[in-house]
């Protein structure tokens, strides 16, 4: 299903029921298409709670920080969000304290009319910020993205304006697909989205 060559990125619709689903199995398959060693998972989450539209990440962050597990690691929240001002420090402060992590970054995003509500998962990193010309370092070794708006011109006017039922509805369905992929993977709902790790 994934392309060694060129990973596809994938559009699935947040208003279907079947949302959360299609999320659940392709983070899976995206997840062991990995093939470097990695022994924590770190979901970083990345936007404002200031601005409607750049308050995915924030949101999905919320959701999955009223869980814990073994191994799963969550910045940028609601309480405590991840963004242009703070990124570089919390992604040094990840490296550091989270070494072997791979990293899932989630952000708002921008695109077509057509695909306003749609969300998108791919292997790699995302730029958080290149859809208002902010200059972010790449973040992630696989991203979910929600789009919120439409790209274009007054970018930060459109993120101000978003509509918060697009925003939750696509951050229920994100944070719901990751909590099925991480329980579909272990009986004990423990992670098993990486390999088991070694004894010493």
């Amino acid at each position: 299903m994934f392309n060694s060559k060129l990973p596809p990125v994938f559009y699935i619709n947040s208003k279907k029921y079947s949302a959360s689903s299609e999320l659940s199995y392709l983070l899976r398959n995206a997840v062991s298409h990995i093939k470097y060693e990695w022994k924590e998972l770190v979901f970083l989450c990345i936007g404002s709670d200031r601005i409607t539209g750049d308050s995915l990440g924030p949101l999905v962050g919320h959701l999955l920080s009223q869980y814990t597990w073994p191994h799963i690691h969550v910045y940028g929240t609601l309480k405590e969000p991840v963004h242009a001002l703070n990124l570089e420090k919390i992604t040094a402060q990840i490296k550091a304290r989270h070494p072997l992590a791979l990293i899932i970054a989630i952000d708002a995003s921008l695109g077509s009319k057509k695909h306003i509500g749609f969300i998108t998962l791919g292997i790699g990193s995302l730029r958080p910020g290149l859809g208002v010309n902010k200059d972010l370092p790449h973040v992630g070794d696989i991203f979910i993205t929600g789009i919120t708006n439409v790209s274009g011109t007054f970018e930060h006017f459109l993120l101000q304006t978003t509509r918060l039922s697009t925003v939750v509805e696509m951050a229920d369905s994100i944070a719901q697909g990751i909590l099925n992929a991480i329980d579909s993977s272990c009986p004990e709902k423990e992670l098993q989205l990486s390999p088991p790790l070694q004894s010493s």
